[in-house]
């Protein structure tokens, strides 16, 4: 049976791969610095730690044999909102955790290294730019420190990948979408802040964006992620390679698909607030060549997701 170490495995993603290894017949070790929020941990161990201390990384990566795999999702993260309040707070807390994990990693033996990187690497890009390739990250200008701090993580993980000979597979993630996210409380992403705020309001009621609702961004339905994840663990490439929707949608038309969906007619009140970056437009050739295609459209994986962001509003499970 192979084994599986799940960092950050109580998170959004965490919690979905957690089920997707266990249905592919893996036993899975599952740890986080909380437990689940909205549903039990499914992995066969969960294991309460803090990553930002070597010793927990030590106690997560003890295994007879080491792992065979290590999925390291473990973040300090959230929304835009989050992502530019607490700059200091991501770079510390992140930087500690992914250089902890990886050394550990080596020295406890686990045989193959999945390190969950993001688009914020990239540069802010104009509306239409033509698509960056993954190694168009450099020269390196992320719009954010979080962007920075991923950068800098990834280039940890490829360092001790050469050195010590682990073989080492890098993501970046593009906005992420789907059920058992966070859905309030300052850390949720788009998707999930315009049903929540969708079903909260009233048919021709009106609902509050940050900036003009122009900006574009990508939206990657949960399971399509799960794939990328999956087929690139197995497959032989060592370098950075994105994972994301080729669907590039304005916010004002992810509010018209949300609305939609609900049913209710919804008018926009634009304020200031962190806007992030315009646009980022990144080439998923890497991906395709290993066969990968998304299988959601946003309207997919909204109407999936918006149900339950509404069942939550209704019951006021609120954090």
């Amino acid at each position: 049976m192979q084994t599986a170490l799940i960092c950050g495995a109580s998170g959004f993603i965490g919690t979905h791969l957690v089920r997707r290894l266990k249905n592919e017949g893996y036993w899975v070790r599952g740890v986080d610095i909380k437990a689940p929020e909205f549903s039990d941990s499914t992995a066969n161990e969960f294991f309460l730690l803090d990553l930002r201390k070597e010793q927990d990384c030590i106690k997560a990566l003890t295994l007879a044999d080491g792992f065979d795999e290590v999925y390291q999702l473990a973040a300090d993260m959230g929304g835009m909102g989050y992502i530019e309040s607490a700059e200091c707070e991501i770079m510390h807390n992140n930087v500690l955790i992914n250089t902890y994990m990886i050394d550990q990693a080596i020295k406890l033996k686990a045989k193959k290294y999945f390190y969950s990187s993001s688009a914020c690497v990239y540069r802010d890009m104009k509306i239409g730019e033509d698509a960056l390739t993954e190694e168009e990250a450099y020269p390196a200008l992320p719009d954010n420190e979080y962007g920075w701090e991923k950068l800098y993580s990834e280039r940890v993980v490829s360092a001790y990948g050469r050195k010590y000979g682990i073989t080492v597979k890098i993501s970046r993630f593009q906005n992420c979408y789907g059920p058992e996210g966070a859905w309030i409380g300052g850390r949720e992403k788009a998707p999930a802040a315009i049903c929540r705020k969708i079903a909260e309001a009233q048919d021709g009621g009106t609902i509050e964006v940050w900036g003009d609702g122009t900006a574009v961004r990508s939206f990657m339905y949960i399971d399509d992620l799960l794939d990328g994840i999956r087929l690139l663990m197995n497959s032989n490439v060592s370098e950075p390679v994105h994972i994301g929707s080729p669907e590039y949608v304005s916010v004002n038309q992810l509010v018209e698909v949300v609305s939609m969906i609900a049913k209710k007619r919804i008018n926009i009140k634009y304020v200031s607030g962190p806007r992030g970056a315009e646009s980022r437009n990144i080439s998923n050739e890497k991906i395709y060549a290993l066969g990968w295609k998304p299988k959601f459209s946003l309207e997919d994986g909204i109407r999936l997701m918006y149900p339950w962001v509404e069942e939550q509003v209704l019951h006021c499970k609120y954090t």
